[in-house]
C-alpha cells in the first residue's frame, strides 16, 4: 500500500470517506467492491484510535438483552459468523464462564440462564461456518465445583456455579482494521494516514465538494475532491461537522471511555466474566499468555483529542476486579504491564449512565441540515462495522447517479485471508517453514494470513531479520513489511499496530532499539527522529503515574 496523497493531483472521487478506523475501513471496502471511486484518508494511523482500544472480542453483546435490545444482538451474532467467515485467521471461538451468585437478580443462575437461552435462540444460524473448526456451540451450566476445577482463581465466595458460552475473540484488531483498509486498496480505493482534514470544500451554498487536508508527513495542504463525503470520525464525527457548518460548538457527541489493562496470566482457556454489585460487567480475557482486563464505562466530556488513560482510571478498575474476583491475592498497580483505551461514541442521549446506552448506529443525511452530497455516521461497536458500512451505501446509492455492483463483503474474504481451513493452513505452513519455530509460524500465519510467505522471505534475506524478539517468535523482518508494504510511517504504527511487539507493554531497551534501527533505514530518518520516535514510543508503552 502507498499514500496516494503523496501524488495525488486534480483526480475527483465518487466517494472520500473521513477516518480510517473499522467504520470508515469497511465503509471504504463496501464502497470500492461496489464499482466506485473511493479516497480513505486517516488523521492518524489507521485504526489508531477507537478501533485498537476493543477488549478482542468479535461478540453479540449478551448484556444487551437486559436492555431488550434484540435488534443488535441479532445483528451482532449474525456480523460474527460473517467475521468468522470471512477473516478466518484473526477470529476464533472462545470459551465465556459468567460466574453467578446471589445479591442483584442479574447475578441469578436461572436470570443468567433464560439470557443464555435467548442468546442461543438468537444465534441459529452459529453453525454456518465456511470453516468447520469456527462452529459455535450451545451453552451449558456448570457446578461451583466445575468452575474452581477449570479457573481456579474465581471468587469461591457467594458463586453458585457459572454458564459458559461461547462467542469469539479478535486476535489483533488493529491488523483486522487493515485488512479492511487492504481490501479496500485491493479494489482500487486510494488510501492515506497521517492526513488530516482541515476544512470542507464547497461549490455553491452548502454543497459539499470535497475536503482541504494537510498531509502530516510532508507537511502540505491538498484538495481532494468527492461527489459525496462520508464522516466516519467516530468520536470527532462533530468536530468533523463543525467543519463543514463553519463553526465550532456545535451539537456534542455523547462519548464514553474504556480502557483495559494488561497483566501476568491469571486464568486459563476461558474468558471469565461476572457481575458487580453495582450491576456492571467485567472480563478477564487469555491473551497471548496474558490476562487482558477490561472494559470500563464513563462518560468523558471535553476534546477527544486530550484524553488518556490515567492512573486512577486503571485503579478504579482494578478495584472493581479485586472486589469480584481472585480469593486473597490482588491485582496491584505494579503488576499491569501495559494499559490502553480509547473512546466510544453513543448515539442515545436519553440515558443518565453511558453503560446502559445503547451500542447503535445512525446514519444521517446532513443534507437535511443544509449540507449536500455529506453522510454522517455515528455510534456502533466493532462487530457490527460491516454491516453498518452496507447501511451508508443504502444512502449513497440513493445520492450518487450511477448504479452500484452487488455488494460482496458478507460472501468474499478479506485481502490476506483467503484460508478455507484454519487448521489445515497452520499445518501447511508449519511443513512448508520447517527452518523456522513451529510457534512462531503458528503466531505469525494468523495474523498475517495468506501474506506470511511475503514475511518469512524478508526473514530469509538475513539472520538478524528472523531473530524471535519476544515469546511469540516475532521478528525484525515484519518490520521491513510493514514499512514497505503496510504504510507504516512512525515507530509507534510498527511496535502497537503493524506486529504486536509493544502490545504487551514495552518488551525492553534492547528490543526498542533494534527496531527502531530497522525502522530508520526503511525511513530514511535521521538520527535525530529516530531519538523522538523512541522517546514517544517509550511515552506509548508507559504505564501512568498520574
Amino acid at each position: 500500500m502507498e499514500r496516494f496523497i503523496e501524488k495525488h493531483r486534480d483526480e475527483k472521487f465518487d466517494l472520500v470517506v473521513i477516518g480510517g478506523g473499522i467504520t470508515g475501513a469497511a465503509v471504504a471496502y463496501d464502497a470500492a467492491s461496489r464499482g466506485l471511486s473511493v479516497a480513505l484518508l486517516e488523521k492518524g494511523d489507521f485504526g489508531g484510535a477507537t478501533s485498537a482500544a476493543t477488549s478482542k472480542l468479535i461478540h453479540g453483546g449478551l448484556r444487551y438483552l437486559a436492555t431488550m435490545e434484540i435488534g443488535l444482538v441479532r445483528e451482532s451474532l449474525r456480523e460474527r459468523r460473517i467475521l468468522e467467515n470471512i477473516a478466518p485467521n484473526f477470529v476464533y471461538p472462545i470459551p465465556i464462564m459468567f460466574t453467578t451468585g446471589g445479591g442483584r437478580l442479574s447475578n441469578r443462575r436461572w436470570f443468567i440462564g433464560i439470557g443464555m437461552i435467548m442468546y442461543d435462540i438468537l444465534s441459529f444460524d452459529k453453525g454456518w461456518t465456511w470453516d468447520k473448526s469456527k462452529r459455535i456451540p450451545m451453552h451449558r451450566n456448570i457446578s461451583p465445583k466445575r468452575v474452581m476445577e477449570l479457573e481456579p482463581n474465581v471468587k469461591r465466595e457467594g458463586l453458585t456455579g457459572a454458564a459458559v458460552y461461547y462467542d469469539c475473540a479478535s486476535i489483533f484488531p488493529e491488523r483486522f482494521t487493515l485488512a479492511f483498509v487492504k481490501s479496500a486498496v485491493k479494489y482500487g480505493a486510494k488510501a492515506a494516514n497521517y492526513t488530516k482534514v482541515e476544512d470542507f470544500i464547497f461549490e455553491g451554498e452548502g454543497l459539499v465538494a470535497g475536503v482541504k487536508v494537510r498531509d502530516l508527513i510532508n507537511d502540505k495542504t491538498l484538495e481532494v475532491r468527492g461527489a459525496l463525503t462520508v464522516n466516519c470520525g467516530g468520536p470527532w464525527a462533530d468536530i468533523i461537522l463543525d467543519l463543514a457548518h463553519g463553526k465550532p460548538g456545535g451539537e456534542q457527541l455523547r462519548r464514553s471511555e474504556g480502557i483495559h489493562v494488561i497483566t501476568k496470566k491469571l486464568i486459563n482457556n476461558h474468558v471469565v466474566g461476572s457481575m458487580t454489585k453495582a450491576g456492571r460487567h467485567f472480563f478477564l480475557i487469555p491473551w497471548r499468555n496474558h490476562s487482558l482486563i477490561g472494559t470500563t464505562d464513563k462518560e468523558y466530556v471535553g476534546n477527544p483529542d486530550e484524553w488518556r488513560v490515567t492512573k486512577r482510571a486503571i485503579q478504579e478498575l482494578l478495584d472493581v476486579v479485586n472486589e469480584n474476583f481472585g480469593n486473597g491475592e490482588k491485582i496491584e498497580y505494579k503488576d499491569v504491564l501495559y494499559s490502553y483505551g480509547g473512546l466510544r461514541p453513543l448515539v442515545e442521549d436519553q440515558t443518565e449512565d453511558v453503560y446502559a446506552t445503547s451500542r447503535k448506529y445512525e446514519v444521517y443525511d446532513n443534507a437535511g441540515d443544509g449540507l449536500q452530497n455529506l453522510i454522517t455516521v455515528e455510534g456502533g461497536k466493532y462487530t457490527t462495522s460491516r454491516n453498518l458500512a452496507a447501511q451508508v451505501m443504502k444512502v449513497v446509492k440513493k445520492k450518487i447517479s450511477r448504479p452500484l455492483n452487488k455488494m460482496i463483503t458478507k460472501d468474499n474474504y478479506l485481502a490476506g485471508c483467503e484460508i478455507k481451513d484454519m487448521e489445515e493452513y497452520l499445518a501447511k505452513s508449519r511443513r512448508e517453514n520447517a527452518d523456522f519455530n513451529p510457534g512462531a509460524v503458528d503466531y505469525l500465519a494468523r495474523i498475517y494470513g495468506t501474506e506470511l510467505g511475503k514475511v518469512l522471505a524478508i526473514a530469509r534475506e538475513r539472520a538478524e531479520l528472523a531473530e524471535p524478539l519476544n515469546a511469540d517468535g516475532e521478528m525484525l523482518a515484519q518490520v521491513v513489511y510493514a514499512v514497505r508494504f503496510e504504510m507504516a510511517k512512525t515507530l509507534k504504527d510498527i511496535i502497537l499496530r503493524r506486529t504486536g511487539i509493544g502490545t504487551l507493554g514495552n518488551p525492553g531497551e534492547d528490543v526498542l532499539k533494534k527496531v527502531g534501527k530497522i525502522a530508520a533505514k526503511e525511513l530514511n530518518w535521521s538520527r535525530e527522529r529516530l531519538t523522538k520516535e523512541l522517546a514517544l514510543v517509550r511515552k506509548a508503552l508507559a504505564v501512568p503515574v498520574d
